[in-house]
């Protein structure tokens, strides 16, 4: 799932980070994206054995242009919904490690059924 998450969030045209990746003395792109894995649980159990998994991920778009953090993170959101994403809300701010940069989240969901 996260192969999918990353080839439609760089659709967009922006970097895309797994959160915490990028080196303490490396500088941030002036725009980009983070994601992270916060939870995979195991959905509709039959006969002892799951028959979906539920992905949950939340994505942050971090930008020194404040006035993008909010239209490129609702792009995002309508971009993955047609990928079959889960998403609801408008989001939630996101703190940065850079002064220089504003943050907004989401969390994401894909359900992946067994086959």
């Amino acid at each position: 799932m996260v192969d999918l998450l990353i080839k439609n969030l760089k659709k967009i045209g922006y970097p895309v980070f797994l959160q915490g990746s990028i080196l303490a003395d490396e500088p941030y792109p002036d725009s980009f994206f983070t994601f992270w894995n916060s939870t995979t649980d195991g959905q509709s159990f039959y006969d002892n054995d799951e028959s979906a998994i539920n992905w949950v991920y939340t994505i942050a778009f971090y930008s020194t242009n404040p006035l993008t953090v909010n239209t490129v993170l609702l792009t995002a959101k309508q971009l993955l919904k047609k990928k079959g994403f889960i998403i609801s809300g408008g989001g939630f701010d996101m703190l940065s490690d850079e002064k220089t940069h504003t943050g907004r989240g989401l969390i994401v969901q894909y359900l992946q059924t067994k086959k």
